[in-house]
């Protein structure tokens, strides 16, 4: 099993220079993570909760404070960190085990060992049989589930995904989420995802982020002190979700109509 990975992000602040004036992105984010814990982001449009997912990954390397992996800071990407996309970026030209083993190009081994990891990885996420498959071949989930595999098959120490089903159809994400939470607990690693979706923030993490923008700050941190596997339709799973949803009313009823409709169209019914 793979060394979990601790996450400490210390007084982190993020500019962009738009038209050649300073614009502040994050504010003062402070948040620690423990080895194995399944974090959720939530928040709406600009917010700056895929610009903190891009400085975890390695993009964003201008910022003041710190982001620390295992007490050093994150400098670059790395096979430490995996990191899944909404869009599953597959090539086209390569199979189901070709675009997984992409994952173990630089990693060292010999190839049997690396063919052997690709073949448990592409179990693990429940494609055996389908090795030899094109990702035309292939279901949206399907395809996921591959970028998924493709994340995991260096063992890293974080898993980072960025919205990883929020193009997929509802009944296919609800699947995928149980089988991510499924392989999160097989791994035992530590995984941080961002996600518009306030029920599949609560249904997988450990701790729910909630984030307000201009800038982008930290607003709260809910706890989940729920069993696994969870049950969607439960008194307490509602009544920690409409505690997170009571967070955005404050966005929602002050906002111009236009970025009202966006946060309506963002979160959740």
């Amino acid at each position: 099993m793979p060394h979990a990975g601790t996450i400490d992000i210390q007084n982190v602040n993020k500019h962009f220079t738009v038209k050649g004036k300073p614009l502040k992105v994050l504010d003062n984010i402070s948040l620690s993570i423990k080895p194995g814990e399944f974090i959720s982001i939530v928040g709406s449009s600009g917010c700056g909760k895929s610009t903190l997912l891009r400085m975890l990954i390695g993009l964003e390397s201008e910022y003041q404070g710190d982001i620390l992996l295992d007490g050093k800071r994150i400098q670059g990407t790395s096979l430490e960190r995996g990191i899944v996309f909404q869009e599953h970026r597959l090539f086209p030209w390569l199979t189901v085990e070709q675009n997984v083993g992409l994952g173990l190009l630089n990693a060292p081994g010999t190839q049997s060992e690396k063919d052997k990891n690709v073949a448990e990885h592409i179990a693990l996420v429940g494609l055996k049989g389908f090795e030899k498959a094109y990702p035309h071949q292939l279901s949206g989930g399907m395809s996921q589930r591959v970028a998924i595999a493709r994340a995991l098959v260096n063992r890293p120490e974080v898993l980072l995904l960025d919205e990883p089903f929020g193009a997929l159809d509802a009944l296919t994400r609800t699947r995928l989420q149980q089988e991510l939470q499924r392989i999160w607990q097989a791994e035992g690693i530590t995984a941080i995802l961002v996600t518009h979706d306030v029920e599949e923030a609560v249904y997988l993490g450990d701790r729910v982020v909630i984030m307000q923008p201009r800038p982008g700050r930290i607003k709260r941190v809910v706890d989940v002190d729920l069993e696994r596997p969870r049950d969607r339709v439960s008194a307490a799973f509602t009544a920690i979700k409409d505690d997170v949803l009571s967070e955005f009313s404050h966005e929602i009823n002050y906002a111009t109509p236009a970025e009202r409709l966006e946060r309506v169209q963002t979160l959740p019914a």
